[in-house]
């Protein structure tokens, strides 16, 4: 998952298409679920689902929500959505219903049970704070404009049939399109059919109805489609699928010239302001991924969908072809997590950025920047010495605060074990050869055992890597990050002076009414900061004539305004209260004004590596002369 609150890039790990492991069903020869989500008649932002049981061979038998889903790493309870469940015999008569918690109904003389129905509200306009949902992972119900299902926000499963195959039948409104990974088994002008094996395939294949704007991305054999939701209507599917589809091709040159999918699909909402959850980012699955991604100047756009799609698209190399037990038959009420998140989301965050320079989208300078900001933000934010082991597999509880470094040191982790790779291998092989191995040993079908998967990729690799685990990953040793990039002749500072020019150095803030950024408090507050005129509770509007947002802030800020030469005139834009309490806006006009500002965690390449350190570098970022 990719999350974006504001600034800050956090990202999911998927759900696993993998065949479940678990327990078999009941009644296997005859057993089918038939579910129809019913669009067309959306009342009041809720839609009726009905779900035709498969066969009950129990007098009493529980129907599930899921409480947690893949990805998310948080407790989700799509049970709160759910009201008016009844059950029903073939007569029609309706069966003893016992709502055993959030997510869990009991019904009775389950023998007779023919079918169940009930009525869904959307997440995205829960009404009480602890109800809501990150919006990729969650439901939108607009009648007449907009759908977003994600199908274990609208469809549970009984106890011990989660195995059993789903028939899904969606009616849609007149003019509208589902986008989504599946291939239809049969489609007409009101109602599209699905085939699904099993539950876990069914939850891991969300849908988009709206009417359509959507671009088709030929891969040579894998068909992406690129479907966009924008109510303002500014945003559209051609312009993304052009400027994702050079990151796309990077991929598939990264992974050997093939990918392992037919159809993969992004399904993009854009909304007009910030959701309910004061987050953007995505939600990635096996063949699709989710976004829900603010308006924002085109060149912002296209960096940020470029980084983001970079990400999830590589989940189709872990968890649909490496992952765990745990993974491949998710418990949706309480579930056990892998221990394993540095693989799934960190090396799959590291692929996302390194892939970008070696494949020649990006420089050196963008790469190490990067590179700075994982290590920056690890060490600030998050334990350095927590094993990272024991942090995913207590992810949901005990250190939930630690989640979001699974992006950052996750990452770190795998660079630092693809230049170990790349070191006792004289350059030959990488981190992503191990990957395509695993792939190979283990595939969608098989899964490795948490405790097994360190001596297996040893087994692959050479007996050093298993010291480099215990020591780094399952062991609370900082990783090497000053002896790894001596390796490849990149000088590694961890403190030191940086010339920068100054926004202020107020303290930012975000007000919630606007959904602007304001000047939160003043009090360390720079000259150029005092000399402009900054003043605690400013609206920021614009800089240099450009709209200010949350989505941009960064941009603005981290580049915009360093490419500024000292001396040179600028002017901020903000919303400030005059004595009557009106908000006016003010122009506050100064010159770019450097400062030196103490910087940590500073990269950049040696001018005195030596041939070996720059052959090394070469062959782990794909570089000449670098």
């Amino acid at each position: 998952m990719l999350k974006k609150t504001f600034t800050a890039l956090t990202l999911c790990l998927s759900l696993s298409m993998a065949t479940l492991a678990g327990s078999t069903p009941q009644n296997p020869a005859s057993t089918k679920y038939n579910v129809t989500v019913d669009l067309a008649n959306a009342q009041n932002d809720r839609v009726q689902v009905t779900v035709q049981a498969p066969a009950i061979t129990r007098n009493d038998i529980v129907y599930n929500m899921p409480k947690i889903v893949p990805g998310t790493y948080s407790v989700s309870d799509f049970g709160k959505f759910v009201n008016d469940f009844k059950a029903y015999n073939a007569k029609g008569d309706t069966l003893a219903v016992e709502r055993l918690d959030t997510n869990r109904w009991k019904i009775s003389n389950a023998t007779q049970l023919d079918r169940i129905t009930y009525w869904v509200d959307d997440t995205f306009d829960a009404s009480k704070r602890e109800d809501v949902v990150f919006e990729p992972g969650g439901t939108n119900i607009e009648e007449g404009k907009n759908f977003l299902i994600n199908p274990f926000g609208f469809i549970g499963y009984f106890d011990d049939l989660k195995q059993v195959p789903y028939t899904l039948n969606v009616t849609k409104p007149e003019g509208f399109y589902g986008s989504t990974p599946l291939v239809a088994a049969a489609t007409t002008d009101k109602q599209d059919t699905f085939e699904l094996p099993n539950y876990v395939e069914l939850a891991d294949s969300p849908l988009m109805y709206n009417l359509p704007d959507t671009t088709i991305i030929d891969l040579g054999g894998t068909d992406v489609l690129v479907s966009v939701y924008s109510p303002s209507g500014r945003v559209t599917s051609g312009p993304i699928a052009a400027n994702v589809k050079s990151i796309l091709e990077a991929q598939r040159s990264y992974l050997g010239g093939t990918l392992p999918v037919d159809k993969y699909a992004f399904l993009i909402y854009v909304p007009e302001r910030v959701g309910k959850s004061g987050s953007f980012g995505a939600l990635e699955h096996s063949y699709s991924s989710v976004y829900f991604l603010p308006e924002m100047p085109e060149e912002q756009f296209s960096s940020t969908i470029r980084d983001v799609a970079a990400h999830e698209f590589f989940h189709i190399v872990t968890p649909l072809n490496v992952h765990s037990e745990e993974i491949g038959n998710f418990d949706f009420i309480n579930p056990k997590m892998s221990k394993h998140l540095w693989l799934y989301e960190g090396v799959t965050e590291y692929f996302a950025t390194h892939v970008q320079l070696y494949e020649g989208l990006y420089d050196m300078e963008t790469f190490l920047d990067k590179i700075r900001d994982y290590i920056l933000t690890s060490k600030t934010y998050y334990n350095d010495t927590l094993p990272f082991t024991e942090m995913s597999a207590n992810v949901l509880d005990k250190y939930a605060n630690e989640y979001g470094n699974v992006y950052q040191k996750g990452a770190l982790i795998g660079m630092v074990l693809d230049v170990r790779l790349r070191e006792l291998s004289q350059g030959k092989y990488s981190l992503r050869d191990l990957m395509l191995d695993l792939s190979k040993t283990y595939g969608k079908e098989n899964a490795f055992k948490d405790d097994e998967l360190f001596d297996k990729i040893t087994e692959l690799t050479y007996p050093e890597i298993r010291d480099f685990f215990a020591r780094y990953v399952e062991g609370s040793e900082p990783l090497p990050l000053e002896e790894t990039f001596r390796k490849v002749g990149i000088l590694y500072q961890p403190k030191g002076q940086q010339e920068i020019i100054s926004y202020g150095s107020f303290a930012p803030g975000y007000d919630e009414e606007t959904g602007k950024i304001k000047v939160a408090d003043t009090t360390d507050m720079d000259a150029f900061g005092r000399k402009i005129g900054f003043r605690n509770n400013d609206l920021l509007l614009a800089f240099n004539g450009t709209e200010i947002t949350p989505a941009n802030i960064r941009q603005l800020i981290s580049e915009d305004l360093q490419n500024m030469k000292p001396g040179e005139k600028l002017t901020f834009t903000v919303g400030r209260l005059n004595e009557k309490g009106e908000m006016k806006e003010k122009k506050l006009k100064g010159r770019a004004t450097a400062i030196k500002r103490e910087q940590q965690h500073l990269l950049k390449p040696d001018p005195m590596a030596t041939p070996e350190q720059l052959q090394l570098r070469n062959a782990w970022l794909g570089t000449e002369g670098a």
